[in-house]
């Protein structure tokens, strides 16, 4: 029996496509526009994979992968869809989807996660034979947009949507400023325990003592302040969530404590030997490596492999340059509404002084940004005057210290070290080509603006000829 393969998606066009690119591949391909169609197939042919669309006329994409995966619990379901509302890539991995895959397709990358699914299919339904023996309001989309949409942040999206339904203890990891606690109160909302209360706790804010006091409660007494009994945060969300920021500043002795906490959900008020018992899942943060902490004996191991059943890293902002403008216009509306203004968006040249800055305290820092340039505004659009207060520590790009001089080689090695890491990351073994065509787009846009997009005048300028040029302004385009 043949590899089968369901696409069911309204445009005739993508039907086409993939049943093209499937059908060569010697996949036998059923493509349909209606969902009931798409049951009838399943029911009848089994197929191994199904591409479904998200947003079907007359029907839900979510609503199909439910039905799908009760008519046959071992369909691989791979959701498709053209918007990047995360909010979706959640629920859809809650659900049972295999993947998640935003258009247009890369068409490489699509093969080889429907190849994967396959796999994964074959497997499942092996399994099963031999074992047998035969969310988030409408009108409330924070969680969407002040964390971000960018390739990398919807595989972190796609994670909260395959954990947040089990009690496992989640390690979020990321400079400060990148969202953690935003993520966190995602996955929270996501979880059976949504209905149950939620409590944060920042360890970095509070001395040992009161750290203790505040998590686990004291008796009266307990110490001279104790005038009566308190009750701690995890007795406070028993039965919810709690989320334990810059877990890593934690001491060895509440370490202890935590760590009995997680392994067999009870503890002790502080001067009392009254066992209490919790049903307490817990989320923790960190901007610090729990590795090297254990090195340097500031961590306990026992606890860390505890905390990191799932782990998440949330890459920072100079990493993700994608969501800028998804976060930019969130902030400029936000702020636009607190402060009374009636700005319509930012203009170009701004946006793109955003996308260049090296924004060290991440989302945090852009939303301060956007804050202060909003209350300076004069006009209906953010301006690059807006931002001239706020440029020497936040948007400009770092510059080179000494300049260029006539050593190109050091002001350009100074100016690529500090991201040679990230480059080599993101360029995946085509770091040569990715700088080396960047650099003259750059060039060729710079020159044609010196000369007021002249390309005779720039071309000579660059000393080039002019289809040089041209050939050039085409594959920085393309």
């Amino acid at each position: 029996m043949g590899t089968k393969l369901l696409v069911l998606d309204d445009d005739s066009v993508v039907l086409e496509q993939l049943k093209q690119v499937f059908g060569a591949e010697g996949y036998e391909v059923f493509t349909v526009s209606q969902d009931r169609e798409a049951y009838r197939i399943i029911a009848a042919e089994h197929p191994n994979v199904a591409i479904i669309d998200l947003n079907l006329e007359g029907a839900s994409g979510l609503d199909v992968l439910r039905e799908a995966k009760r008519l046959d619990h071992a369909l691989a379901v791979i959701i498709t869809t053209g918007s990047r509302a995360t909010r979706n890539a959640i629920e859809a991995m809650r659900q049972g989807a295999y993947d998640y895959i935003i258009k247009p397709f890369n068409l490489p990358a699509l093969t080889e996660t429907v190849r994967k699914a396959v796999e994964c299919n074959l497997m499942t339904r092996t399994v099963r034979f031999t074992g047998g023996g035969g969310g988030i309001d409408d009108d409330v989309d924070y969680e969407d947009v002040m964390i971000g949409s960018s390739p990398e942040m919807l595989e972190v999206w796609k994670m909260v949507g395959r954990v947040a339904d089990s009690d496992a203890s989640v390690l979020i990891q990321g400079e400060s400023g990148t969202g953690k606690e935003l993520l966190a109160r995602a996955i929270y909302h996501y979880s059976r325990r949504r209905h149950r209360p939620f409590l944060a706790v920042n360890c970095a804010a509070l001395p040992e003592t009161l750290l203790e006091s505040e998590l686990f409660g004291h008796e009266k007494g307990a110490f001279t302040d104790a005038h009566s009994r308190r009750i701690g945060k995890f007795e406070q969300c028993n039965g919810g969530t709690i989320f334990l920021d810059e877990v890593a500043e934690m001491s060895l002795a509440n370490q202890g404590k935590l760590l009995r906490v997680l392994e067999n959900q009870e503890f002790e008020r502080v001067g009392g030997n009254e066992t209490v018992r919790v049903d307490v899942r817990v989320l923790t943060a960190t901007n610090r490596s729990l590795v090297q902490a254990v090195k340097e004996k500031a961590f306990r191991l026992d606890l860390l492999y505890r905390l990191r059943v799932v782990s998440f890293y949330l890459p920072p902002l100079r990493e993700r340059v994608e969501d800028v403008p998804l976060l930019t216009d969130l902030f400029i509306k936000t702020f636009s509404r607190k402060h009374g203004k009636k700005i319509k968006g930012i203009a170009p040249r701004a946006l793109e002084m955003l996308k260049v800055g090296h924004w060290e305290g991440n989302i945090r820092e852009l939303k301060n940004v956007i804050n202060s340039a909003t209350v300076l505004c004069k006009g209906d659009f953010l301006m690059p005057e807006d931002f001239a207060p706020l440029l020497p520590a936040a948007v400009l790009p770092r510059k080179v210290e000494g300049g260029v001089g006539d050593d190109y080689f050091g002001f350009f090695r100074k100016v690529l070290e500090p991201e040679f890491d990230t480059l080599c990351r993101k360029s995946k073994g085509a770091v040569f080509e990715t700088v080396s065509s960047s650099l003259q787009g750059a060039l060729i846009r710079l020159a044609l603006e010196r000369c007021g997009n002249n390309q005779v005048v720039a071309a000579r300028l660059l000393g080039i000829s002019r289809n040089t040029l041209r050939d050039r302004l085409a594959r920085s385009e393309g």
